[in-house]
């Protein structure tokens, strides 16, 4: 019998870094290709998941590049919004005091929590990343709530690597 496969939240960034034309910055170079990559050969092996926000996110700015990243997470299985996620990224956005105009990662996060998504896959670690995520581990454990990891497309296969490797997948 064939183990179910783990959920993987895409984040915003994950298709406009896709979508975008090669970058002349080594570094967001790296992260086209990375993230091509996944989405090439690697994401088959998940259950994929966005939210509205996800969806908002991509619409928003250049209408040509809006299209594209649209056509592109046009399949994958939309997580809908209820009032505990909204409560939830309500009480992260206070809790982590994250500025106003990132707020929707305080959603991005509640919905992988609420939904038990095992990733959130982003290239967005500003303020979710290490240091949040150890306040997120210890908010999340006092209330006994779902805790996803966190991770950028070349983690997350460095991870499915080691686990192969390893025999545990």
């Amino acid at each position: 019998m064939e183990s179910a496969k783990r959920k993987v939240y895409i984040e915003t960034t994950i298709p406009s870094v896709i979508t975008a034309k090669p970058s002349r910055d080594i570094r967001n170079l790296y992260r086209q290709e990375i993230s091509r990559e996944f989405w090439e050969y690697e994401r088959h092996k998940y259950d994929l998941y966005i939210s509205e926000y996800v969806l908002k996110e991509c619409a928003n700015g250049d209408k040509e590049a809006a299209g594209r990243r649209l056509e592109l997470i046009k399949d994958i299985q939309l997580l809908p919004s209820n009032k505990d996620i909204d409560e939830l990224a309500e009480e992260y956005f206070r809790y982590l005091n994250i500025p106003q105009r990132a707020k929707t990662d305080c959603f991005h996060l509640a919905v992988c929590v609420i939904e038990k998504i095992d990733f959130l896959i982003s290239w967005n670690m500003t303020h979710l990343g290490r240091p949040a995520f150890s306040k997120i581990a210890v908010f999340n454990g006092t209330r006994n709530l779902w805790l996803p990891e966190l991770v950028t497309p070349d983690l997350l296969m460095d991870i499915e690597k080691e686990e192969a490797q390893n025999g545990r997948i």
